[in-house]
């Protein structure tokens, strides 16, 4: 078996910026990523740890050393890039300057134990795969809420003392985004942890609590998906951006009937925290303006979408998505189920909704 690699390569003593080599490497005897390292390092000298516990990045997904070779192929094909877990402190190819994410752990020193600060240093992972780290460096981060989730099983008394200097701290859980996309194979307790600590500090309600329509009190129905339909229109000249929520089964079974073109950007698989809009539209807006951005500059003709809340979130507060991200932003947003009715050529049923949008799609 042949891997094809680009592998991210940084001195911070001799190099301006960092660039990435290319290395065609048929396997041999390496089990994991750990082994391909090392051997990459035979020949082109390499900054890394020596440790199947490293951490790293492969295409985007942040992952251990350990992971095999099986589980490469397998996940991101054989076409890889290698990255360390944070480009901007990366000081030798793969290592990084850690020093911000071992600050944040005196943000709880008060509360914690010598048995506390190991547990945090094998949280690492955690904190450097949050997306939130890429608008606001100085957020609180993900393993400081994991911690406290711990000590406050641990010690129910220091609930509040603990909960009160989370809540004082400005860039705090209300600016936690999901790690489910961006970790492999990540406990599912991981997210649990952390809403209940944003519960706790009342930052997290559900969904129908929210108000995604700001500004905007028209309440759109798009209807319901039917469960027959016929293909009239297969949307063959069109590059559409899907933005996919969990409980999708119905709209990929759409898209795999039409002839578009799906565009594959790694920016759709970014959560925009829906969970805490109330609180804190701002980091959704920023990411929202993220995806909203790369769709519109890869040509996209619109932005599918199959939740009422995204659509919301996307549609309707255009405006202050675009404040954040400088720029206006001329691209529509469709709901699944007007993209449905305008396959099967059920034109004066999606014109009903498609008029209601801050963009007109105009695609009838």
């Amino acid at each position: 078996m042949k891997l094809e690699i680009s592998l991210f390569k940084f001195d911070k003593n001799s190099d301006y910026l960092p660039y990435y080599t290319k290395h065609f490497l048929k396997l041999e005897n390496e089990k994991n990523i750990l082994d391909i390292l090392k051997t990459i390092n035979k020949t082109a000298k390499l900054g890394f740890k020596n440790c199947e516990n490293f951490d790293l990045v492969i295409n985007g997904v942040y992952v251990k050393a350990n992971i095999t070779i099986k589980e490469i192929v397998e996940n991101f094909g054989k076409e890889l890039t290698i990255e360390p877990i944070s480009i901007r402190r990366a000081y030798d190819d793969l290592l990084i300057d850690d020093n911000d994410f071992i600050e944040k752990f005196k943000i709880l020193k008060n509360y914690t134990t010598d048995e506390d600060e190991a547990n945090y240093s094998e949280l690492k992972q955690y904190y450097y795969a949050s997306n939130t780290l890429n608008y606001h460096s100085d957020y609180i981060g993900d393993p400081i809420l994991l911690i406290a989730y711990d000590l406050i099983q641990r010690t129910p008394n220091y609930a509040n003392y603990i909960l009160h200097v989370l809540n004082d701290f400005e860039i705090g859980a209300q600016y936690h985004t999901s790690l489910e996309n961006r970790i492999y194979n990540i406990d599912e307790s991981i997210e649990e942890k952390i809403q209940d600590i944003q519960k706790r500090l009342t930052v997290f309600e559900d969904l129908d609590k929210q108000n995604f329509r700001i500004n905007n009190t028209l309440i759109i129905d798009f209807g319901n998906f039917e469960e027959t339909y016929e293909i009239k229109h297969d949307f063959k000249d069109f590059n559409i951006a899907y933005y996919p929520s969990k409980n999708n089964e119905k709209t990929l079974d759409l898209l795999n009937k039409l002839n578009a073109n799906f565009l594959n950007l790694d920016t759709l698989k970014l959560d925009i925290a829906k969970n805490t809009f109330n609180k804190n539209p701002q980091i959704t807006y920023c990411i929202a303006s993220t995806i909203l951005l790369d769709a519109f500059d890869s040509n996209a003709d619109f932005l599918l979408v199959d939740t009422i809340e995204d659509f919301y979130v996307f549609d309707y507060n255009r405006k202050q998505i675009e404040k954040f991200s400088g720029r206006e932003i001329i691209l529509p947003v469709i709901h699944v189920n007007e993209l449905q009715q305008l396959v099967s050529g059920k034109h004066d049923e999606a014109r009903k909704t498609l008029n209601k949008h801050k963009i007109d799609p105009e695609i009838i």
